[in-house]
């Protein structure tokens, strides 16, 4: 049980990988004006990597990153996963990005101690297929950034957590507001990479489930509830307990990057109207005072 007060302020990101583009955008807005009034910061897979960024001070990163290499055919290759290999090759991406444009860990913690804040990364149990929240620290940041944002069947390693085997966020905890209410969250923004209006639909490879994760049967199970648990916390967002007031940042519908798209076009379109709807939103917010005094 968390020892919490009430009264807390949150930001919660959406994962959806190339669909972060538009998140990225948001924080881009954020950070350029210097607007951060938030407690707590609960990112899932992109999500959490968006926020590891924005929590950094490095305000161009999550683009930069996009642009030099998520968009590369060294990261996305279908050709490879039909070979067997990964369609998202994290392997490489996580090796690359630290070692030519790694996130400053040191301003993130310093930052996070300094003012009392929490920073928490949404991952999947494989064993009990329920929501694992990581603390990470130094140590521990770009593995945990790594497990949250492998896709399960698009990245075929299965990484581990002091033993205990995990996977990406979104399989248990695509928006957490839950978590962020448990955590005493009173004030929440949501940004969304899905429209609002987004219903989520159960996929059609579902049967294949309990086959293809025959080793974890309730991985399995947590895999097919995926639409159900994404709809709940929908409407959580639209309709959240009293005392609570939640904010949302979601892209138009005519946004359109999928997971795996990679064309700049599209992507830069995205990352601009996400920067958009950030701006427009802390204009709101210094205007209305939405969130927390």
């Amino acid at each position: 049980m968390v020892d919490i007060k009430r009264g807390k302020s949150a930001l919660i990101v959406e994962g959806g990988a190339m669909r972060g583009v538009f998140a990225a955008g948001v924080l881009n807005a954020f950070g350029s004006r210097g607007f951060d009034p938030f407690d707590i910061y609960i990112g899932v897979s992109a999500g959490a990597c968006n926020l590891a960024s924005h929590l950094a001070g490095q305000n161009e990163r999550n683009f930069d990153i996009i642009k030099r290499y998520s968009s590369s055919p060294r990261f996305i290759s279908f050709g490879r996963f039909l070979r067997g290999g990964h369609l998202m090759d994290l392997d490489w991406l996580w090796e690359i990005t630290i070692r030519e444009y790694r996130l400053d860990l040191k301003n993130i913690f310093d930052g996070l101690r300094k003012q009392d804040k929490e920073y928490i990364i949404v991952a999947t149990s494989m064993e009990t297929g329920q929501g694992v929240y990581l603390q990470p620290n130094e140590t521990t940041l770009e593995h945990d950034l790594k497990v949250s944002s492998s896709l399960p069947i698009f990245y075929r390693n299965i990484l581990e957590i002091k033993s205990e085997k995990v996977t990406d966020g979104g399989v248990a905890d695509s928006l957490p507001v839950a978590e962020a209410c448990r955590r005493g969250a009173t004030d929440i923004t949501v940004v969304r990479t899905r429209p609002s209006e987004y219903v989520k639909k159960m996929s059609r490879l579902s049967f294949l489930y309990p086959l293809m994760f025959r080793k974890y049967p309730q991985f399995a199970l947590a895999m097919k509830n995926r639409p159900v648990a994404y709809m709940e916390s929908v409407q959580l967002i639209k309709n959240p307990p009293a005392g609570v007031r939640i904010s949302e940042i979601a892209p138009p519908p005519g946004i359109p990057p999928g997971r795996m798209t990679t064309s700049m076009k599209i992507l830069t379109a995205a990352y601009q109207s996400g920067r958009e709807h950030g701006k427009r939103f802390v204009d709101a917010y210094e205007t209305t005072k939405i969130g927390p005094e």
